[in-house]
């Protein structure tokens, strides 16, 4: 009885001792909020928004830069919620500084920008230029958050992947948080060229090191066992990419997409990495 007693009396202190992660009220709020695009809502179940911003660290007041935020997916979230609670929103956008940039890139920004120019809904988002010969993604030590939300892939085809997490690492305050989201190659090999788009955790892992960076969490919020990554166009062949041609080239009604479908999003590593001194 006194046994039982006792392991009772470690399980209650251990219960009361276990740090309890506040309620963001505000970031739920950033989350359910009508300014969020239907199919970005639809895809809640499979990115987790609420549980992943959480875990990486996101807080009221914060300086957070999103590295090439795509279709905005995040950016419906965090700009919103840096407008609610005091805090900045960046996020990277095609190098204006670049003479050798594509109209159609300056055209993709530009559209970007409209998209998110209602500042009633979005704040006042603001834009650091970012590619292969980019300058800095601001002043140095002024960011609490980088995040990388399944780009890694890209930066390494870009042969960016060590500049961009240098300049990340400049960017950020000391303890500041370098946050990634990547689909993960495991337990399968990571193919030459990231070629299916699933890279290494430990690739992930090293080239952040090497950058000054020191692993401080892992999460499986972003796990899909069902995802077999043996896919016939690589990750893209999941939603919401969807391709049934190589390349995403046109599309083949006669591909049958019933079992990647049913697979839903791709397996992903949830890292935190914070700056170091």
């Amino acid at each position: 009885m006194l046994r039982l007693a006792s392991a009772c009396a470690v399980a209650l202190s251990l219960a009361v001792s276990a740090p309890v992660q506040a309620k963001d009220a505000q970031l739920d709020a950033a989350v359910a909020g009508a300014q969020r695009a239907p199919e970005n809502k639809a895809r809640d179940a499979a990115r987790h928004p609420v549980e992943t911003l959480t875990f990486w660290g996101l807080k009221p007041k914060q300086t957070v830069i999103e590295l090439s935020p795509g279709g905005g997916y995040w950016t419906e979230i965090l700009a919103p919620y840096a407008k609610a609670t005091g805090g900045t929103y960046v996020a990277t956008a095609a190098d204006l500084d670049n003479p050798k940039l594509s109209e159609g890139a300056k055209k993709g920004r530009a559209a970007f920008e409209a998209k998110y120019g209602d500042q009633a809904k979005y704040g006042p988002i603001k834009y650091a230029n970012f590619g292969a010969v980019s300058g800095p993604l601001g002043a140095p030590g002024s960011a609490d958050i980088v995040i990388t939300a399944r780009n890694i892939h890209n930066f390494m085809m870009q042969n960016m992947l060590e500049k961009v997490l240098k300049d990340a690492h400049t960017v950020l305050k000391p303890g500041g948080v370098l946050a990634v989201e990547e689909h993960r190659a495991e337990p399968k090999a990571e193919l030459p060229g990231v070629s299916n788009g699933y890279v290494s955790t430990a690739t992930v892992i090293a080239a952040a090191e090497k950058a000054g960076f020191k692993l401080a969490a892992k999460s499986e919020i972003n796990a899909n066992p069902k995802d077999t990554k043996d896919h016939p166009f690589g990750v893209w062949t999941l939603p919401p990419s969807r391709w049934t041609t190589p390349n995403g080239n046109g599309s083949d009604p006669n591909f049958d997409r019933t079992k990647y479908d049913a697979i839903g999003e791709s397996d992903r590593m949830t890292l935190r990495f914070v700056k170091v001194g």
